[in-house]
């Protein structure tokens, strides 16, 4: 529907918009792109031109974190990791340039790929109990048309009787077992009922071709340039994201409190430093240290609900301590900047 039609500009995180990429990114992602759009062809085949698909994104984004590959009947996936054994984050179905009868267009979302993306994402989602699908795109290298897997979820998979429908096609139980049936008799009807809610991001690559011979348009491209981008596509934390702690300045706040990060089992885990490795003047020994030796944790009314016992309690409570200073000083210092900032950057504004 054209009423649910985003720009890529209008799709983007607002922070993630504000980030500035790179010039060598901008000009990777402008050789890219003019040759992929040189190189497409409706006299090829669909195989083709999803090759060229998928060597672009690997070339310009993903590689070599991000594992693309076909996987079963999907044309293309963008997996969370570096490898196949990783889960798919995001789906994409391909369409042979000129192939307008398949293709989705603004004023009719359902058509062959689109009741294709719903196959595949039913398939992720409820056969594969894949929870970490991030986004579901239809292109023919020309037209692009992303949808936020979350509004696929709320329409699609917590739909009980679709869901009822694609399981028992999937035991063979309905009257066919040609995905043309699936398409037609279960997906089509599913989406129809749901057009109105079908948000998405719509563009087409050949709308940027003067900004694409052009420097001095390269702000026309930012927005297209982030949209195909694994932090927009597998919703990947950003620096500027102001609920993402920068990654060094994590390791050295863990650090300073005297915590660990492991991983157990595909799990990260945060803990206190193993015996022999702790630091005694971080937050924490300091804190488990004054607490002991005050006995402050035995004359506390409610100790019990800290921990079975004493050593367990000393931490949890040091441990609660802590966080609580670290908020403290973290909101006074983001309040802070948002002060300067509002001053235009007058350090006479800061705190200190």
């Amino acid at each position: 529907m054209e009423n649910n039609k985003l720009m890529p500009r209008k799709a983007l995180n607002k922070a993630y918009l504000k980030v500035k990429p790179g010039r060598a990114q901008i000009n990777i992602f402008r050789t890219s792109v003019i040759n992929l759009l040189n190189q497409v062809s409706p006299d090829e085949s669909e195989e083709f031109n999803k090759n060229l698909l998928s060597r672009f994104l690997r070339e310009t984004y993903y590689h070599p974190d991000y594992f693309i590959n076909t996987k079963g009947r999907n044309d293309l996936v963008i997996h969370n990791g570096k490898n196949a054994k990783t889960s798919v984050g995001v789906i994409i179905e391909t369409k042979k340039p000129g192939n307008k009868t398949e293709m989705l267009a603004p004023d009719n979302l359902n058509t062959k790929a689109m009741q294709e993306l719903v196959w595949y994402f039913l398939g992720e989602r409820i056969a594969g109990k894949n929870d970490e699908v991030k986004h579901l795109v239809a292109t023919n290298i020309t037209e692009w048309f992303i949808f936020d897997a979350q509004l696929f979820d709320k329409l699609f998979a917590q739909d009980k009787a679709l869901v009822k429908k694609f399981e028992a096609f999937g035991d063979k139980q309905l009257s066919s077992t040609s995905t043309d049936y699936f398409y037609r008799e279960i997906a089509a009807p599913a989406i129809e009922a749901n057009l109105e809610r079908l948000t998405y991001t719509h563009f087409r690559m050949d709308d940027y071709a003067k900004a694409l011979r052009n420097e001095s348009e390269d702000s026309k491209l930012i927005p297209l340039f982030k949209v195909l981008s694994p932090e927009h596509l597998l919703k990947l934390p950003f620096v500027n994201d102001s609920n993402t702690l920068d990654k060094r300045f994590y390791s050295e706040l863990l650090h300073i409190i005297g915590l660990s990060e492991t991983k157990q089992g595909g799990k990260k885990l945060i803990e206190r430093k193993k015996q022999g490795q702790r630091d005694i003047g971080s937050l924490l020994e300091n804190t488990i240290s004054q607490l002991d030796s005050l006995d402050k944790v035995n004359r506390m009314a409610d100790a019990g609900r800290f921990g079975d016992n004493y050593p367990e309690r000393l931490f949890n409570v040091g441990l609660e301590l802590c966080i609580t200073w670290i908020n403290r000083i973290l909101f006074l210092k983001l309040l802070e900047a948002q002060v300067v900032r509002y001053h235009k950057n007058d350090k006479r504004y800061s705190f200190l």
